[in-house]
C-alpha cells in the first residue's frame, strides 16, 4: 500500500539518508528510533508537509512524491495534538471535513459517528484546554479519522500520557488497525513497538537499518545497536567453533552452546534472566561457569539488574528478595553461570 524507496532530506545539519521500506494493505508499522533520528521528518516527508530531495513515495500504487497534502487522503496525528485552541471539540474534529468544502448535514453526522466511535461524545462542547491528556488524544484521532484517510500516521501518540491513558489508547489504535485501518506509528518506546506492531522498521543515524516483524528483530536483530535498542543487553561479537562440542569465542572467553549453524563469524544473545548468580562455583548443569566482579547494580521494572564484570560485561536480572539475599553490592566478587541452551547464535 505504502512504498517508501530511497528517500533522503537534508534539514540544516541532520539528514535523512536513502530510507526505504514498505507498509502493506492493513498492516500496524511501527518505526522505532532514539529521539533526533528522523523519524518525525520521514512522516511529514510522507504526509506531504515537506518533500525529499531525492527518492519518492508510492501510495496504492500512485506516486505522490511531490503531491500536495490534501490529495494523499493520508492522516497525520501530532505528538502534541495541535487542536485549535479556540474552538470546541466538535468544531476542531470538523475542521478537516469543512476546509474539504462537506455541506452542514455530512459534517455533522460523520462527527457524531467518530466521536461515538472514539467514547468522546460527552465532551463535544468542551475546549481542549479542559481536556485530560488522554481525552485530547482521542480527539486529535478524531480530527485526524473523520475524513476517512487510507492511512493514519502517529507522531509518538502515547508518549506525553499517564500509564492508565497510554493503556486505553493503545487498547484503541489496536480496535482501529484491526477494523482494516493501516498505520504508521513512530515511538522510541519498544515495548510499546511490541504491543502494537505487526511490522517493525528500526531506524539509526536517519535510516531504517533493519524492517521485520517483532519477534523477527528480537530473535535475530541485524546489529549490535540494533540489539541494545531493543533491550537486549547480552549481545556479543565472536567466532563459532563447530564439532561435537559448538564453542563461541569473544573477548577472550569461551562459551559452550548449542547450535547446527555453520563456523564462522557472528553473535550470542543471552538474555539477562537466564544468567544466574551465585556466591560459589554453580553446581548445576550449566556448562559456562565464570568468576567476576559486580560493577553496577540497579533496580528496574522487572526486578533487579547486576552487571557483572567476568573479562565482558554481562547483564543478569535478578529478584530483589535474591539480590539481598545473596548480599549483592557493587565491587563484590561472584560467579555467574549460564546453561549452553540459553545461549543463542545469530550468524554475521
Amino acid at each position: 500500500m505504502l512504498k517508501v524507496e530511497g528517500l533522503s532530506k537534508k534539514l540544516g545539519d541532520f539528514a535523512v539518508r536513502d530510507v526505504s521500506f514498505d507498509v502493506g494493505r492493513g498492516d500496524y508499522f511501527v518505526l522505532l528510533g532514539a529521539s533526533g533520528v528522523g523519524k518525525t521528518i520521514l512522516l511529514e516527508t510522507i504526509t506531504g508537509i515537506t518533500f525529499p530531495d531525492a527518492g519518492r513515495i508510492l501510495f496504492d500504487g500512485r506516486e505522490i512524491t511531490q503531491e500536495p497534502i490534501q490529495n494523499r487522503n493520508i492522516g497525520l496525528v501530532f505528538q502534541d495534538q495541535a487542536l485549535f485552541p479556540h474552538m470546541t471539540v466538535r468544531k476542531n474534529i470538523a475542521y478537516g471535513l469543512r476546509s474539504r468544502g462537506a455541506g452542514r448535514g455530512r459534517t455533522y453526522k460523520q462527527t457524531e459517528e467518530i466521536a461515538r466511535d472514539l467514547e468522546i461524545t460527552s465532551f463535544l462542547e468542551r475546549r481542549p484546554g479542559t481536556l485530560s491528556g488522554g481525552e485530547a488524544q482521542r480527539v486529535a484521532l478524531a480530527r485526524a479519522l473523520v475524513t476517512e484517510p487510507k492511512c493514519l500516521l502517529l507522531d509518538e501518540p502515547l508518549s506525553s500520557l499517564d500509564v492508565s491513558a497510554r493503556s486505553g489508547m493503545r487498547a484503541l489504535l489496536r480496535r482501529l488497525n484491526r477494523s482494516g485501518l493501516t498505520m504508521v506509528h513512530v515511538t522510541h518506546d519498544y515495548e510499546e513497538a511490541i504491543a502494537l506492531a505487526t511490522r517493525i522498521g528500526v531506524m539509526e543515524r536517519g535510516t531504517v537499518v533493519q524492517t521485520g516483524p517483532p519477534d523477527e528483530i528480537f530473535r535475530r536483530p541485524a546489529s549490535e545497536f540494533v540489539a541494545r535498542f531493543i533491550g537486549i543487553r547480552n549481545f556479543f561479537p565472536g567466532v563459532l567453533i563447530a564439532g561435537g562440542d559448538a564453542e563461541f569465542r569473544f573477548s577472550g572467553l569461551v562459551l559452550s552452546i548449542l547450535t547446527d549453524a555453520k563456523e564462522g563469524e557472528g553473535y550470542i544473545i543471552i538474555r539477562s534472566e537466564d544468567v544466574i548468580i551465585s556466591l560459589e562455583p554453580s553446581r548445576t548443569s550449566a556448562r559456562n561457569v565464570f568468576a567476576g566482579v559486580i560493577t553496577d547494580i540497579f533496580p528496574v521494572r522487572l526486578g533487579i539488574e547486576v552487571i557483572v564484570d567476568i573479562g565482558v560485561e554481562i547483564a543478569a536480572l535478578v529478584t530483589k528478595e535474591s539480590a539481598e539475599g545473596l548480599g549483592l553490592e557493587c565491587g563484590k566478587r561472584v560467579w555467574t553461570s549460564i546453561k549452553a541452551s540459553a545461549v543463542r547464535f545469530v550468524e554475521a
